[in-house]
């Protein structure tokens, strides 16, 4: 027989009892358990199904919706300055940094070294080194090394892949930090306007309550009064002055709020000035909700390629199961004795090259755990995204139910205060004809600011509505221009080498 036939078949019996001894180890019995949810399987309301006729994403900058240049101000100045969102821009540079130091394990490898020594023999005459007793010589070597992982099993490209849908998901999550960021400085927005708003009514109420002093006290003058009545004109003014200041301190301290969530000091928000919010325009929504939302919220984009990179950590883990081959080599110079350089000459050049393997025999269950760790890893990710997908599709529906209800309230608002506004107007002009006493008019007073500082609220939750579907629907954040498909994020099935293998032992229990 040919001595190169001869080589061949001794290099496939090599590598037949590599995976033979590698079977020992087998995968039996772990595998992941979970499987993604799909969106559109998902049964939906009446909310979802009645809202999605526009077919319309939210614009990136949605808060323009509102009108206000000076929240547009502070928005761009909280994404740019924010430390939350700065902390999470460090987290993606450093997971792409991170990809790229996997990724160099499926590169070449090349490391050089040298070392200059000059050496002093002892002298011995019994035990020495001979011709060199007693003598000063250099021992100098230069050498570059060489290696490169085959790669047989796709262990280094699978983790190198891993490392990526890592990195991705770093950067959905960024996009998600920003969007709560976003959401964050418009509500506190909102409240700040809405501080501003119930202060004027408390101080429209103070100058009504003033009024009526004055007036009962006139009526007292003129004998028409009591001093009762002047009492009770008197009672409620402390009060109001107390909550004129209680929203003072809102204010200052929703403008510390704002400052914060833009990464400036409290000079910054003390400068704030009073809001102008209106919402005319309603929110428009896409025609195809779940089919499209798992590829538009960024917290959903990250768990999707959280659900990725575990899959391809359960590639890594099997690739553990079989024999590791590197291609390793070096050239260099090596030479004691003789000049400082001589080393350098062609003489003293020498080489090796060659594979170099390592193989799984008996580990304890080591291999078996880490493929254990990275199934149990796959099914916590899915298990995370089917989660994050069916509490997204409840974060809709109840905002769209909520934005509902607030158009709604926002309506018989407006009718109630008309028709406080219409009932003070009436015992108003009673008192001073001294058709009433002055308790009905406090009533009906009290009734009216209570109605405006009701509709107020009623307008601030109508524009946090808006802005929490905004947040919802992903902000306009294009999250799903960097999503993995399905096949990526499928489990892997066992390698068809292991699973012949795969077997439980008899021994086993």
């Amino acid at each position: 027989m040919p001595r190169r036939i001869i080589r061949t078949l001794q290099a496939f019996s090599a590598c037949a009892l590599s995976l033979t001894l590698s079977g020992c180890i087998g995968t039996w019995g772990i595998a992941p358990q979970s499987k993604t949810l799909q969106a559109n399987t998902l049964t939906t309301d009446a909310a979802i199904r009645e809202a999605a006729t526009d077919a319309h994403w939210p614009a990136q900058q949605w808060w323009q919706a509102y009108g206000d240049a000076q929240l547009n101000r502070w928005v761009d100045l909280a994404v740019a300055g924010s430390p939350s969102l700065a902390m999470a821009t460090a987290r993606v540079r450093e997971a792409k940094a991170m990809a790229g130091v996997v990724e160099s394990a499926e590169k070449l490898q090349a490391n050089g070294e040298a070392t200059l020594k000059r050496h002093n023999w002892p002298e011995d005459q019994f035990y020495g080194p001979g011709d060199l007793s007693g003598a000063n010589t250099w021992d100098n070597n230069a050498a570059i090394g060489f290696s490169y992982a085959l790669d047989l099993w796709g262990r280094e490209r699978n983790a190198s892949e891993q490392a990526v849908d890592q990195a991705h998901m770093s950067v959905a999550e960024a996009r998600q930090a920003q969007l709560e960021l976003q959401n964050n400085v418009v509500r506190a927005y909102i409240q700040l306007s809405l501080h501003f708003a119930q202060r004027d009514i408390v101080k429209a109420e103070l100058a009504q309550q003033e009024q009526i002093l004055a007036l009962a006290k006139r009526r007292l003058d003129a004998g028409i009064g009591t001093h009762f009545e002047v009492s009770q004109a008197e009672a409620p003014l402390p009060e109001t002055h107390r909550q004129i200041d209680s929203l003072d301190e809102e204010i200052a301290l929703t403008r510390n709020q704002l400052a914060a969530l833009a990464g400036k000091g409290p000079g910054e928000g003390a400068q704030l000035q009073r809001p102008s919010l209106a919402l005319a325009a309603p929110l428009k929504l896409p025609s195809t909700l779940p089919a499209e939302l798992v590829g538009q919220r960024p917290d959903v984009v990250a768990s999707r390629w959280q659900v990725a990179a575990q899959a391809r950590g359960i590639d890594v883990a099997h690739a553990g199961f079989f024999p590791n081959v590197d291609l390793v080599g070096s050239l260099g110079f090596m030479a004691t004795g003789g000049g400082p350089l001589e080393f350098l000459t062609g003489r003293k050049f020498n080489y090796n090259v060659g594979p170099a393997i390592s193989l799984p025999i008996f580990d304890g269950g080591r291999l078996r755990s880490q493929l254990g760790v990275a199934s149990a890893g796959y099914d916590v990710a899915v298990a995370r995204y089917n989660q994050t997908v069916i509490g997204a599709l409840k974060n809709i529906s109840d905002q769209l139910i909520r934005r509902e209800s607030m158009n709604a309230q926002s309506h018989f608002a407006a009718e109630s205060v008309a028709a406080a506004q219409k009932t003070y107007d009436i015992a108003m002009v009673a008192f001073q004809r001294g058709l009433t006493d002055y308790l009905n008019v406090l009533n009906a007073q009290t009734l009216l600011f209570r109605q405006q500082q009701t509709q107020q609220q009623v307008q601030a939750a109508r524009l946090i509505a808006h802005a929490e579907l905004v947040t919802a629907l992903g902000g306009g954040l294009q999250a799903g221009n960097d999503v993995p498909d399905e096949q990526r994020q499928a489990a892997p099935k066992t390698p068809a080498t292991l699973a012949i293998f795969d077997k439980k032992p008899d021994n086993a229990e």
